[in-house]
């Protein structure tokens, strides 16, 4: 089973609101259980993944399952939905419009449309989300400092998934 069957099985999942389910096929074991907003999804013997709904991120079996943002201000370990909500307070939420794959420069090896700490304007491109091999360009919705990033390069995102916080200026 690929990381893309994987992926689809997971949005089935979803969109059925089937909240867990086991898979045997040879010597594959699959066990996904969502619960909260992060659901884990272990394959074995080879590969352990985490994901949040139809997120999915292959990692090493020793590493821990969990993703963190790049080039973000979160602290090493703490995921996005930790983050405790006065951090958050001041911050305009930009959040994915639909699902698809988060990418963010235009293309491989160019450097990223944005970073953390960057005076961003309304409408200027934060990211680009590929749906269905179609590029979407992802504009900011207010003018301020992007102070966070809540999604890595090459990561699926789900529709309202959170993707940057920008302090209004």
């Amino acid at each position: 089973m690929n990381q893309k069957e994987i992926k689809e099985l997971i949005e089935f999942l979803v969109e059925k609101d089937i909240a867990e389910f086991e898979l045997e096929r040879g010597d594959m074991k699959l066990h996904i259980k969502r619960g909260g907003v992060a659901p884990v999804v272990q394959v074995a013997p080879a590969v352990t993944v985490a994901a949040a709904p139809a997120h999915v991120v292959p990692v090493a079996a020793s590493a821990p399952a969990a993703s963190q943002p790049s080039g973000s201000d979160v602290a090493p370990g703490t995921t996005a939905q930790a983050l405790a909500p006065a951090e958050d307070a001041g911050l305009h939420i930009v959040k994915s419009p639909i699902v698809g794959t988060f990418y963010e420069a235009p293309s491989p090896g160019t450097p990223p449309f944005v970073k953390i700490g960057d005076t961003v304007q309304e409408g200027q491109v934060l990211c680009i989300i590929e749906a269905m091999k179609l590029m979407n360009e992802i504009e900011a919705e207010v003018s301020g400092v992007l102070a966070k990033a809540f999604v890595s390069n090459g990561n699926p995102v789900e529709y309202g998934m959170p993707l940057f916080g920008i302090r209004k200026q």
